[in-house]
């Protein structure tokens, strides 16, 4: 397999999460250029519509009209989520404070995703959260005059710790959140551009109280995640060189990069610019000899989405790849420990689950199978990787499933494969 070209990858999907849901909150019109084209942030944009926002497509540039805090409406139905547990989670601070009664639903994977985490929170903060058996969704938000928290968590996610400073900003009160390690910072990043006081002391945040927030002008970088699987093509062929152009390098994203690094990866990151508050540039990436490297839990929050495909890259090291630390993989859209250990099996590699992780022994041998991805779209796309290298033999049982947060996966990977 020969690798060669670059490519711009879509914009960050949790950015433009994040772009969304703020900009609906400001008082003005937003532009947001380069949303990600994903089904997750498509989730996100249809039922802020149904919260009376009104959000636009001119060609490759959104337009947002801000409805100011507390101006959301009653939504006619329910909140269909589809398969984003950023949609229900964080929007579920966004009506915590709102003078009415909002109900999240979600496909059959993300109905099965725990929200008690986000719902602890927030009925701390006041506002009344009722879940399907205690603890999935259907959730209902009766929201209510808010009261400032001071809110430690037992786990560091981003949607967790969003869901609380979006709740403060909707309810205009203090909040304080303290987490075990520091979880990716973008809300905070984005709420000071929009002239939000916001602290952020590694895994501790402050937020002042705000009245208003200013409208958004933003390029949104593009998406790491998506730029993980396509320097691991290059990394693992015969013969590979990319450069992938305009990505966001904020270091609470790039864990990945750092842990391909230390296995012997040939990855340079050349930040740029900065693009609506967060570290923007390139990266270039070599074919690389991989060796095992063990993966504690201080590094997992910086990389928890891209463990699939490192664990993909350690079935071609040499020696043995170690993570640990990493229980929050099995409350994703799938059980990613034990979908990503099944199909290594599948594939002839020694690999072993761990209660919180996985213990993988890389080969040099072809391999070949059919990959069960259970319709995570990060499973497809890490095993992606081997099932594009003509010395292996493998299928990907739901290929269309990537289309949850990289549509052009596919198309992008085989353009790049000489």
């Amino acid at each position: 397999m020969i690798v060669e070209g670059e490519l711009t990858p879509p914009g960050d999907k949790s950015i433009s999460h994040r772009a969304l849901l703020l900009a609906s909150l400001a008082t003005g019109s937003s532009r947001i250029r380069g949303l990600s084209p994903s089904n997750d942030v498509e989730s996100t944009a249809r039922i802020l519509r149904q919260l009376g926002v009104r959000i636009t497509a001119v060609a490759s540039e959104n337009h947002v009209t801000g409805v100011g805090i507390g101006g959301l409406n009653l939504p006619q139905s329910s909140l269909d989520c589809g398969n984003s547990g950023t949609t229900a989670r964080l929007t579920a601070g966004v009506v915590s404070a709102s003078a009415f009664q909002t109900t999240f639903t979600g496909d059959s994977s993300l109905s099965c995703r725990p929200m008690q985490r986000v719902a602890e929170p927030l009925r701390a903060m006041g506002a009344d959260v009722t879940l399907e058996n205690g603890k999935h969704l259907p959730m209902t938000v009766s929201g209510a005059s808010l009261r400032g928290i001071e809110w430690s968590s037992g786990v560091a996610s981003a949607q967790v710790k969003s869901a609380v400073l979006l709740a403060g900003i909707a309810g205009r009160v203090a909040v304080t959140f303290t987490e075990p390690q520091q979880s990716r910072d973008h809300t905070e990043r984005m709420l000071a551009q929009m002239g939000v006081t916001v602290s952020n002391t590694r895994n501790r945040v402050l937020l002042e109280p705000s009245d208003t927030l200013q409208p958004l002008d933003l390029n949104v970088p593009g998406d790491p995640s998506a730029a993980a699987y396509l320097v691991a093509l290059a990394t693992l062929a015969r013969q590979g060189r990319i450069t992938v152009r305009r990505v966001c390098l904020n270091e609470t994203r790039t864990g990945f990069f750092r842990v391909l690094a230390r296995m012997g990866g040939k990855v340079r990151l050349l930040p740029e610019c900065e693009e609506g508050g967060e570290p923007t540039g390139t990266i270039e990436a070599l074919d690389a000899a991989l060796t095992g490297v063990g993966i504690k839990s201080d590094e997992i929050p910086s990389l928890i989405d891209e463990l699939p495909v490192i664990a993909v890259l350690a079935a071609r090291a040499s020696g043995v790849t170690t993570i640990a630390g990493a229980g929050e993989l099995r409350v994703k859209e799938s059980d990613r420990i034990f979908q990503v250990v099944s199909n290594l099996r599948r594939l002839g590699i020694d690999a072993q689950e761990l209660p919180d992780g996985m213990r993988i022994t890389g080969t040099d041998a072809p391999m070949a199978g059919r990959v069960i991805t259970n319709g995570d779209h990060r499973i497809a796309m890490a095993f992606g990787v081997l099932a594009l290298d003509t010395r292996n033999s493998i299928e990907i049982d739901d290929p269309d499933c990537v289309t949850v947060s990289y549509p052009n996966y596919w198309s992008d990977a085989r353009s790049i494969l000489k």
